[in-house]
């Protein structure tokens, strides 16, 4: 239940920080998708909160 939450909050994070992380290189990595939907454009980061997640990790280990 816990990484369900964490998975909302950062897909919140990177939908809302979409346009400063495109010019970064995230948001465009293989299994990053974008629906479109109504008009509106839904953004599923896969594997971006990977790659996060995998740095938060690492940064929590050496601190």
């Amino acid at each position: 239940m816990r990484w369900l939450i964490v998975f909302v909050l950062a897909s919140l994070v990177f939908s809302g920080l979409k346009g400063w992380l495109q010019k970064i290189g995230l948001g465009r990595l293989p299994g990053d998708i974008t629906l479109r939907w109504r008009g509106r454009e839904l953004f599923l980061p896969f594997a971006s909160s990977l790659v996060f997640s995998l740095l938060a990790m690492l940064v929590g280990l050496l601190v």
